[in-house]
């Protein structure tokens, strides 16, 4: 039997053979064609991209509304829509009599946006309600967030997708402090979102007319949530505006107007903005086109013969008929169709966007929410081993050993922290302890996470958007901060 020859010989065999001519031609041709139409592609996504940086003339901008339970989100928003002409008067009439028979009628408004039976008994949001609208120079899709402390994974799946927040607070004496106090949602909601990389806030105090417009209940309120926002939250205090407001009668949502005038008792000491007035100055985050793609899966659903799914393109952009690749699971897959969040068709979809779309070769269970589609070319990196830069929010100190619940985007895995490297002066970067124990309230440091599935996630200097990360035990945010490195532990696995 003839030995096995070497590899170099079987190619200068293959050289010399006649037989090997128009084989060797046959590749070469295919090679070329293969060149030809990567260009061709490449140009073909060139011209996808130029037509979304000049598509549209108004920006989208995507609005989380966050703040404790019952302090008037969705009827402020319910009624906003009802305004701007979103909601009509037929829908509106049948709202009011619905929730008079309930014995609600004050949730007229709400249940424009709390649709699901258990919602409007209960008289609580408990998922994200989407609404898109538009103002003179924005398009927005209001997220409107549950405020009950059972429902915040929901709230931030909501968060992880907004460039802005409102935060509607409640004048009426005791549901401020109630919410503002420990155990209340508006400090864990305006911590979590500033955690979540949103850096421009409306603050609503709603409810003022139950005060009669007073000025002295608005500017305590102002002074107070300031306060927190700016010191311990992080916001900048030219990031903020303030905003007197009633969702229930509607007064300050809009402009003056003869069919809806704004009571005397407020324009005696306030002539600034209006709620859509404070919409429209939100500044339009930069959308990192010509990024690689990555789009963040917080929604999956059978849809016919394919896969639905619902997230945001985080970066990049995607077109109909693109081959992408599901992470962390490397399944490859294919985009059927694009749908934005305001219902439209579309072939392509670009950074900062909501979207609904249809994928053929993947199944119900293959791709899970906190799944992130990337290209083929450019897959979004995954691990079960992250190093963070945490800063502690909870009551109580973060332990070596300590199992939690991490969140990146709308991915919720079980974690546990492995080590806890160094603790840091917040303000200098200087290691202030190596390898302490346990980092107390307030403090930050390096940690290293071992995670029980395989995550989504990037190093925060390569892209902000999946470099945020977040621990909470329980029903309580004990950390948040972002991620330095990701990595794979085959033992782990």
């Amino acid at each position: 039997m003839e030995p096995p020859r070497p590899a170099a010989a079987a190619v200068d065999m293959a050289r010399s053979s006649p037989r090997a001519t128009p084989k060797s031609k046959a590749s070469a041709q295919k090679e070329g064609g293969r060149e030809s139409t990567q260009e061709s592609s490449r140009s073909d996504r060139s011209d996808l991209l130029r037509r979304l940086q000049k598509e549209g003339n108004k920006e989208v901008i995507n609005l989380v509304v966050i703040g404790h339970v019952d302090a008037g989100k969705s009827t402020l928003v319910g009624h906003l829509l009802y305004l701007l002409g979103q909601v009509s008067q037929k829908q509106m009439h049948r709202f009011e009599q619905d929730s008079r028979k309930a014995g609600k009628a004050s949730f007229a408004y709400a249940w424009a946006l709390d649709e699901t039976e258990e919602e409007r008994e209960r008289g609580v949001t408990m998922d994200i309600a989407p609404r898109t609208f538009e103002t003179e120079t924005r398009r927005l899709v209001l997220l409107d967030a549950p405020g009950h402390r059972d429902f915040i994974p929901n709230m931030l799946m909501g968060a992880s997708s907004a460039d802005a927040a409102l935060l509607v607070l409640s004048a009426v004496n005791g549901e401020f402090e109630s919410g503002f106090e420990a155990g209340g949602q508006t400090r864990e909601h305006a911590l979590l979102v500033r955690s979540l990389g949103v850096s421009q806030l409306i603050v609503a105090v709603n409810k003022l007319d139950t005060a009669q417009w007073a000025r002295a209940r608005y500017d305590e309120l102002r002074e107070r949530i300031s306060a927190f926002l700016i010191r311990q939250a992080g916001f900048r205090e030219q990031d903020i505006q303030f905003v007197p407001v009633s969702g229930l009668t509607g007064d300050n949502l809009l402009p003056s107007s003869k069919q809806h005038p704004t009571p005397q008792v407020l324009t005696e000491w306030y002539s600034g903005a209006t709620l859509l007035d404070c919409l429209d100055k939100l500044r339009p985050p930069e959308r990192l086109f010509d990024r690689p793609l990555r789009i963040a899966i917080s929604d999956v659903y059978k849809a016919g013969s394919g896969l639905g799914v619902s997230g945001r393109v985080e970066t990049g952009f995607v077109a109909t008929g693109d081959r992408l690749m599901s992470q962390p699971a490397g399944l490859p897959c294919s985009v059927k169709n694009i749908i934005l969040e305001s219902g439209e068709p579309k072939q392509v979809a670009g950074a900062g966007e909501l979207v609904t779309m249809t994928l053929n070769g993947v199944d119900l269970g293959q791709v899970l929410i906190g799944a992130v589609l990337s290209e083929m070319s450019s897959p979004c990196p995954s691990g079960n081993r992250l190093r963070a830069r945490i800063v502690v929010i909870g009551e109580r100190p973060l332990t070596v050993g300590q199992p939690l619940m991490l969140h990146i985007k709308a991915a919720a895995e079980p974690a546990t922290v492995r080590k806890i490297v160094s603790q840091i002066d917040k303000a200098t970067g200087e290691v202030l302890k190596k390898g302490p124990r346990s980092l107390p309230k307030g403090s930050t440091g390096e940690v290293e996470l071992k995670v029980q599935r395989l995550v989504c996630a990037e190093r925060f200097a390569d892209c902000k958007e999946l470099g945020r990360c977040m621990l909470r035990l329980g029903d309580t945010t004990v950390a948040a901060g972002i991620v330095l490195k990701v990595r794979i532990d085959k033992e782990q696995e």
